[in-house]
């Protein structure tokens, strides 16, 4: 993926080098800033989490690695994402005991946070998104062979959006490397490499459980295209050919933890740890913002609201998925991806505010057909996460990055000029296989006002969150209120991108 990337970028114009170049320079300076955790005993954050992985993994053997042993206690950050991530981190910590022992030292290591060390754990991420999503981006706005404008605009887009930028190099994680797998499954089924789309997908699940918010929808693009061939004949082949890529993915994954069943069930109890509860802090999602007024957890067993939450996201998962496995084209794929990880973060069981990652990502691979709300999401999404960024001392990096973006990309495509996007002429959408195209971005004149508005209320929540204390009686009323007021938000993306979608349909079919 890299080799691909690197040759078609030799063969561009200098300014997608420079984009790329831009995305690291605004990685690292974001990476100057506090992380999660930072002298913040006993359990620290994120931050101590990965070091710790790296710390496992390259002392105790395999086995150990996700049983609760004497060298590894899994209440302290116990490792819980399938085994891609663990050998992500046998990697770093074998590194990191090339470059110094004293950062993977089993148990003399906890907690350390040296100038040396921290430097060293940045530059994982750094060289993490080198390596896999920023190729992925750039592999994405070339596949959909659009103008060179339009190319250059998603892949800045992808790469300077400021959510991932600070959850990855500010608060401390790797999404890069799940996301951009995923980014790049989309890429390869957009030229139509549905094999590799699907081993691509594969690696992406087995680096982060949390994809299996895209999971549904790769699933009934890939099932749509083999329902759609010409012959029976040509349909099993086709469908063989995208399973056997999914088993061998899958297969070579775990091989290591199949071997013995105890251990495979060991992980599977890991990845899926349903104690943890509905949410974690405060998320901008259904079921949160719901126990404001009816206390969900307490009211209600585990097992009960695991069942509410499995039946209600299942019923919000079926239009858009059924409307892809009907009409499977790389449009409609991108749509029922968002839709679809929007489903699961507002409904689904174990959510945190980082999740809304999954929705935005999508949301940003669709910005030139939907600019102005693709960008709206992706501010909101940003911002959704203000207590978690506040928490870490990120208020200055979040508006940095966020205030850059955004000036960055009107500079670029006039997005927030009402004027000139009332008079211009809209650009007809290549990512579909049909001629029609989708239909134009509903919003109007009076979404650019809107837009404002919303970032001025965020705007006050983040000024009265750090200037004023809450009262006593509600410690958490600031993180409440901009969970609620981003719930709010989100909910009206959610109806607003299945109305395009089911439009879409509805335009293509003349269904009544």
């Amino acid at each position: 993926m890299v080799i691909i990337a690197v040759q078609r970028a030799l063969k561009m114009d200098s300014r997608y080098l420079l984009v790329l170049g831009l995305g690291l320079l605004l990685r690292w300076a974001v990476s100057l800033h506090p992380h999660s955790g930072q002298r913040k005993p006993p359990m620290f954050g994120d931050y101590e989490a990965q070091r710790h992985w790296m710390e496992v993994t390259h002392n105790l053997p395999l086995a150990d690695w996700y049983r609760n042993t004497t060298d590894n206690d899994l209440l302290y950050w116990g490792l819980d994402y399938p085994p891609l991530t663990a050998y992500h981190s046998y990697l770093c910590g074998a590194v990191a005991a090339r470059v110094d022992p004293s950062f993977v030292a089993l148990h003399a290591s906890r907690g350390l946070e040296t100038p040396e060390h921290r430097l060293f754990m940045r530059a994982t991420v750094l060289v993490a998104d080198l390596l896999v999503f920023l190729p992925a981006a750039l592999w994405f706005a070339v596949a959909l062979r659009r103008s060179r404008a339009v190319t250059l605009t998603v892949l800045a887009v992808l790469v300077l959006y400021p959510g991932l930028l600070l959850i990855d190099h500010g608060h401390f994680q790797y999404n890069g490397v799940s996301l951009g797998l995923m980014v790049a499954a989309a890429a390869a089924l957009l030229g139509r490499r549905d094999a590799t789309g699907a081993a691509l997908f594969s690696l992406a699940l087995n680096y982060k459980q949390m994809e299996l918010y895209h999971a549904l929808p790769f699933f009934c693009y890939l099932l749509g295209t083999c329902l759609r061939q010409r012959t029976w004949a040509a349909s099993v082949g086709k469908l063989a050919k995208i399973g056997a890529a999914t088993v061998l993915t899958f297969g070579l994954v775990w091989l290591p933890f199949l071997v013995d069943a105890q251990r495979a069930v060991e992980v599977g109890a890991r990845l899926f740890p349903f104690n943890r509860g509905l949410f974690e802090d405060k998320v901008a999602n259904f079921w949160c913002s719901l126990s404001v007024v009816y206390k969900v957890k307490q009211l209600h067993s585990v097992a009960a609201i695991a069942s509410m939450c499995l039946s209600t996201t299942a019923l919000f998962l079926l239009p858009t998925n059924l409307l892809l496995l009907a009409d499977p084209t790389p449009h409609n794929l991108l749509l029922s991806l968002l839709n679809s990880a929007l489903t699961f973060f507002l409904f689904s069981f174990q959510v945190h505010e980082k999740s809304i990652l999954l929705a935005a990502l999508p949301a940003a691979m669709l910005f030139p057909d939907y600019p102005l709300s693709s960008l709206w999401f992706l501010l909101a999404s940003t911002l959704s996460m203000l207590p978690l960024l506040l928490k870490d001392d990120l208020l200055l990096a979040t508006v940095a990055t966020t205030v850059f973006f955004t000036v960055a990309v009107n500079m670029a495509t006039g997005v927030l000029d009402a004027g000139r996007r009332a008079a211009a002429p809209k650009q007809r959408s290549r990512l579909t296989t049909t001629s029609g195209g989708p239909p134009a971005d509903p919003c109007s004149r009076w979404a650019v006002p809107a837009l404002y508005l919303s970032l001025t209320g965020y705007a006050v929540l983040a000024l009265t969150s750090v200037t004023v204390s809450p009262p006593e009686r509600y410690p958490d009323l600031w993180p409440v209120l901009v969970s609620l007021y981003s719930f709010a938000h989100f909910a009206g993306f959610f109806l607003y991108y299945h109305l395009i979608q089911f439009q879409f349909f509805d335009e293509k079919f003349k269904v009544c």
